[in-house]
């Protein structure tokens, strides 16, 4: 079958990868796509936020299937236009994607659907914001409340970043996603990332990851879009993974059925895993970035009939297979993420680095330029590892690392620490 893939980073390369080494697969292509992505798959110069054009496309070259990576085309309805034209796509519909495009519109469906979730208060002005910040105090969570790319959160540790958060909200610091907030009480826990097929009507639990958001290490610094992952997730037992498709993701897809607009496509939920057990941080509407990443590296199945049957609403009776191995992929990124950049810096010493055992490079913001490899954004690449442990994996990825010839870039050295002290407690 003939595949279009949407989008650019390296969720993408990574979806890129796994669907190319599917035997359903007769030609693959990727728009924009980047250096990395043209090693599996032919790019194309489209916009992807011209529905029309993306749909032309289709209709030239006979596309079966398209595959959505990204947030902002899913929030754009992009799926809904594909479906009216008659073209097959796996994603949720404008709609259902409000789970992301709107953090007010999830914690509403939270609060009627008895979801576990912060407590929180939703804000069109400042001034009403900021009162609530002084009532609740600190330490408190003012999010965006629409699409931000993935650093519309700030985790304040005092009332006085609290309320300048809010200033820079509403002063446009984050464009159109911050003409409302969403505030939210402080979660004391650890983190992990749960992901779930749905058809609109049924679920399947995928594998789990860990990320890390913040951009220097030890947790240090500011949000980013993720500076590396890896799965599984220890802290997610079997147990914990069964409560969460209990009470978040089998509920939440009851709720959009009943309303008219079933979820079909990948339901990324953030758990806190607290003392008073797990709890929704927010749901994302597409696979994570960095943890598609790992989730490819561990899975054993081929990807395309199960996101062919998301779409076809054939999921009650579908499993995947696993490996075993572990998964850990390190962000590098250009110098100055998640602010400023530079662009156009040469990167040297990839094939050297994809030699070690266990390893895969995937590109996020990446161009070629003749024998070159450039960089052309802020996260850059994923050096990603397999390994029998989380140790292992990450030895392997900062050994490639430190292959690569990037002056400019930079990363944290601490991708999985959680994790390799829980190894180490246990020897």
């Amino acid at each position: 079958m003939n595949i279009l893939l949407l989008g650019s980073g390296g969720r993408e390369h990574a979806l890129a990868w796994k669907i190319a080494a599917s035997p359903l697969l007769t030609k693959l292509w990727c728009a924009p796509g980047n250096a990395g992505i043209a090693q599996e798959a032919e790019c194309v110069a489209l916009d992807i936020a011209d529905h029309a054009a993306v749909i032309a496309f289709c209709q030239t070259n006979t596309i079966d299937f398209v595959v959505v990576g990204p947030d902002a085309p899913i929030a754009a309805g992009i799926v809904d236009d594909l479906d009216a034209a008659g073209i097959k796509a796996f994603g949720p519909t404008r709609a259902a994607g409000q789970l992301e495009s709107s953090k007010s519109f999830t914690k509403a469906l939270c609060r009627d659907n008895n979801i576990p979730t912060a407590a929180y208060g939703h804000f069109h002005s400042a001034e009403e914001a900021k009162a609530y910040i002084r009532a609740q105090g600190a330490p408190i969570v003012v999010k965006a409340d629409g699409l931000a790319a993935g650093k519309g959160v700030v985790v304040a540790a005092t009332e006085a970043e609290a309320l300048a958060a809010v200033d820079m909200m509403f002063a446009g610091g984050f464009g159109e996603a911050g003409a409302e907030v969403v505030i939210e009480e402080y979660m004391e826990g650890e983190e992990a990332s749960f992901f779930a097929l749905c058809d609109g009507e049924h679920a399947l639990a995928l594998a789990t990851a860990q990320d890390h958001k913040r951009a220097f290490d030890g947790d240090k610094g500011p949000n980013t879009g993720g500076m590396g992952a890896y799965s599984p997730a220890p802290v997610m037992t079997d147990a914990l993974c069964a409560q969460v498709m209990k009470t978040m993701i089998e509920p939440t897809l009851r709720a959009l059925r009943d309303m008219g607009t079933p979820y079909k496509g990948v339901l990324y939920a953030g758990v806190m895993v607290t003392a008073d057990g797990p709890k929704l941080v927010e749901f994302n509407a597409r696979f994570g970035d960095p943890e598609c990443q790992v989730l490819m590296l561990r899975m054993m199945s081929d990807i395309v009939p199960a996101l062919l049957a998301c779409a076809d609403g054939q999921l009650k009776n579908f499993s995947l297979r696993w490996y075993d191995d572990v998964a850990l992929t390190v962000v590098m990124a250009t110098k100055g993420y998640p602010g400023a950049y530079e662009k156009g810096t040469r990167i040297a010493g990839l094939d050297r680095a994809a030699k070690i055992e266990g390893v895969e490079i995937f590109h996020a913001g990446t161009i070629a330029s003749g024998d070159w490899i450039l960089a052309n954004g802020g996260r850059v690449l994923n050096v990603t590892a397999s390994g029998k442990t989380v140790g292992e994996a990450q030895r392997r990825a900062y050994e490639a690392i430190g292959l690569i010839n990037w002056p400019e870039g930079f990363c944290r050295r601490d991708i999985g620490w959680q994790a390799v002290a829980r190894e180490r407690a246990k020897r």
